[in-house]
């Protein structure tokens, strides 16, 4: 996971103003293309029957994760919704072991337990997604709390989906996380639809951002089609939640090119819409901004996603030749064994 990145101004003969530095720019967009391959191997994979379940993926929506790895620490938690994947490769899983708790093998990242949506790295922080909707919004408050009772700089960024944000979950916990206090940057990932039920339909307050406001927590919306915008929320947050002035709440504004699940055609919005925000693809237009700016050439950059793409094919091999969990292993990392005399 890397640390935060800092702005400089880059020369540039083209007359786009880049804000940050070459590497900065190279990081989100190896982020992003990676997220979008890994997904598009894990469309490949399911529609093979070697996924199988419940099965969320994350194309369109990299720039949030792209964001993600500049804005906060590695230092930082996490805890997120079932739509996860992106987000846990931003945190620095590696993409064999991430295929493989999605082919449901031993090597997975937690042992083909979990499945889709339900990765987990204590190592890079990681909490993992959560299948029950809103459930990781106190979750994640409680994981922050934590942070304020052991006297460290760090936040949990905890993360949902629209439709969570409607959880009767997430009041209670804002109005604790401002009550107390507590290091938590709430983030609604807002991709327009709570499976197949537009936001409109959900509620008379469509700028969900505006329901911080009910608590007096500072709230915002963000482009979430820009990995830029994302990251700059980001960092201005986490400096107001380090400054112990308690939670903070964005809206980030994104888009999912695919359905809801692998089992949704998405026929309930137009090929109109879809193509509008295809015109906003962050992972294109940020390769293009690379190329345009000349930080790389296009044979470099051929390379880079050459790179990545080899990288996909790996673990997708590495996941379909490992082996299943013995069944022995059931009972295994579900129960701490002493505290539970009678499973032994």
């Amino acid at each position: 996971m890397p640390k935060v990145l800092e702005k400089k101004n880059v020369k540039s003969s083209s007359k786009t103003n880049l804000k940050y530095d070459k590497e900065t720019y190279l990081k989100w967009f190896n982020i992003m293309f990676r997220v979008r391959k890994f997904e598009e191997k894990t469309l490949l994979a399911y529609s093979q029957q070697k996924v199988r379940g419940f099965c969320h993926v994350y194309i369109g929506q990299e720039a949030i994760a792209a964001g993600l790895t500049t804005g906060i620490t590695e230092d930082d938690k996490l805890v997120t919704a079932y739509r996860q994947h992106g987000v846990a490769l931003a945190r620095g899983m590696d993409s064999n072991s991430c295929m493989a708790e999605l082919f449901g093998k031993a090597t997975g990242c937690v042992k083909g337990k979990g499945g889709s949506m339900h990765f987990f790295s204590k190592e890079h922080n990681y909490f993992g997604g959560n299948g029950i909707v809103g459930a990781q919004i106190p979750i994640g408050t409680g994981i922050a709390f934590a942070e304020k009772y052991r006297g460290t700089k760090n936040l949990c960024v905890t993360m949902f989906g629209d439709g969570a944000a409607r959880q009767g979950a997430l009041y209670e916990s804002f109005n604790m996380a401002m009550n107390w206090k507590i290091p938590v940057l709430y983030i609604v990932e807002n991709n327009g639809y709570a499976m197949g039920t537009s936001v409109e339909r959900t509620s008379n307050v469509k700028d969900i951002f505006t329901v911080g406001e009910a608590f007096d927590m500072p709230s915002e919306p963000v482009d979430g089609m820009d990995p830029e915008a994302v990251h700059e929320a980001l960092q201005k947050a986490a400096k107001h939640i380090r400054a112990g002035k308690g939670p903070y709440f964005l809206e980030i504004k994104t888009y999912r090119y695919k359905g809801h699940s692998v089992s949704d055609p998405g026929k309930y919005r137009t090929k109109e819409e879809l193509n509008d925000y295809k015109e906003k693809d962050p992972v294109v237009l940020m390769e293009k901004k690379i190329v345009s700016n000349k930080l790389v050439t296009q044979k470099q950059m051929d390379k880079i996603k050459n790179d990545i793409l080899e990288e996909m094919n790996e673990a997708y091999k590495f996941a379909d030749e490992s082996e299943f969990p013995l069944a022995s292993e059931l009972y295994d990392d579900n129960y701490i064994q002493e505290n539970y005399p009678f499973l032994t």
